[in-house]
């Protein structure tokens, strides 16, 4: 027996528990966003429980309360849940899932729940139960939370007075910030931003960011084969 497979992983379902505590509780304030943008409780819960991913949810509501059109909410939060689809490629070999797991895994395939296994990767049974656990655990407590935020909505009235409207640049940030590791990722981001402070004021709600989007596409790519900027900075 392996040193790694002696370790004893009760601490794998303790985490996840605590890993969708938190999220549960950042759910409410998606709850009460939602309901304030205009849609009912019911279309809320039903973003929290097929589309069940974070950001892309945050994105779509905060189009539709600037104002933006269904077709520019959808295709952003489109674009923000596209990651998950890579990865369900490394996910797949990890899991190897069969009949219907194959579809439960897709839906709990997220930033958490994959970020668990990869952490216990050394070790496959524990990636696999970090993995399951994680994702039932934040499935179940964001939907909860989703359901109080959404029913509170109107106890709650403006969500401006409690903070809540920043709940959605908070969701963007928390989600791109850990990935501006390198002078390259910095420097898209950037240009990304101000072509987006750009546009705002031009473009109807939400184009401003599929535009800034791709233009940060547009740019990664052209750099990435001149200079190289990937490595870490010197200092």
């Amino acid at each position: 027996m392996s040193a790694d497979a002696a370790v004893p992983r009760s601490g794998i379902v303790r985490d996840a528990i605590g890993i969708g505590l938190a999220t549960g509780a950042y759910a409410i304030s998606f709850g009460a966003v939602s309901v304030a943008a205009g849609l009912s409780v019911w279309q809320t819960q039903a973003l929290s429980s097929l589309m069940f991913t974070g950001a892309s949810q945050f994105a779509l509501v905060g189009v539709l309360s600037a104002g933006g059109g269904a077709v520019a909410a959808v295709a952003i939060a489109a674009l923000l849940g596209v990651r998950n689809a890579f990865y369900a490629l490394h996910m797949v070999t990890v899991l190897r899932p069969r009949g219907a797991r194959r579809l439960l895994a897709a839906q709990l395939t997220i930033d958490e729940s994959t970020g668990m296994a990869i952490g216990h990767e050394d070790h496959e049974p524990s990636a696999r139960k970090a993995f399951w656990a994680t994702g039932i655990a934040i499935f179940t407590l964001w939907n909860i939370g989703t359901l109080i935020g959404a029913l509170g909505a109107d106890v709650l009235g403006d969500p401006a007075r409690f903070g809540l409207d920043a709940a959605i640049p908070a969701a963007f940030l928390a989600l791109l910030w850990p990935r501006l590791d390198t002078r390259l990722m910095r420097v898209i981001a950037v240009i990304a931003a101000a072509v987006a402070l750009l546009l705002t004021p031009l473009l109807p709600a939400g184009l401003p960011v599929l535009i800034a989007g791709a233009v940060g596409v547009a740019v990664g790519i052209a750099m990435s084969r001149g200079t190289p900027m990937t490595g870490e900075d010197s200092s």
